[in-house]
């Protein structure tokens, strides 16, 4: 039998350990899904669209996706905040965001060690895996087992997931937030 509040508890604490500024479980259920969110990656304002396998057009359908979102009971959702030098401070936003690459990474080992399998990694923006995306030169991914999409891609609509896990969206002037989340399923043979 497994101890819903103890499995939680670690989940929770998992990335704080490793720099995350605030981290919580809620249901899935909890997320707003919306396609419309699609149309902010097709606007190609981060120059990831059509050049990274873990971003649209390449993740997939939307509609598939949120189905897919839909399979899970839980989300840990977690949260870096970095300061920057002003607002307008882009190389700062940059080096926070490859900062909370290794962070996620760490938290599939998490997952493996708590022996949960049904999990999907999703993270703030493109992937981030490698520096430059092996779909650039239509090579195959190089890291699949790394490889992470974003939940915008997944059409979560981020602004409405940190409130539904008590954060703040916005951290104060001069700092930059980036989100991520674990969704999950627990129980059955697996996770005994």
């Amino acid at each position: 039998m497994i101890n819903t509040q103890k499995l939680f508890e670690r989940i929770i604490s998992a990335p704080l350990r490793f720099g995350a500024y605030k981290s919580g479980v809620i249901k899935v259920e909890d997320i707003s899904l919306d396609a419309s969110f699609r149309s902010m990656c097709e606007s190609n304002a981060c120059g990831a669209y059509g050049k990274c396998y873990m971003c649209p057009p390449d993740v997939g359908d939307a509609d598939l996706l949120m189905a897919q979102v839909g399979k899970y009971d839980y989300a840990l959702v977690y949260q870096t905040v970095s300061e920057l030098e002003d607002s307008f401070d882009f190389e700062g936003m940059v080096e926070a965001k490859k900062k909370s690459y290794p962070l996620a990474q760490s938290l599939r080992e998490v997952f493996e060690e708590l022996g949960i399998k049904s999990v999907l990694h999703l993270g703030a923006g493109g992937c981030g895996v490698c520096e430059c995306c092996a779909k650039i030169d239509g090579e195959p991914c190089r890291f699949p087992e790394k490889a992470m999409p974003s939940l915008e891609a997944y059409c979560i609509n981020v602004s409405e997931l940190a409130r539904s896990a008590g954060m703040k969206y916005i951290n104060g002037q001069n700092t930059v937030t980036y989100f991520g989340a674990v969704l999950f399923k627990i129980g059955g043979e697996e996770n005994e």
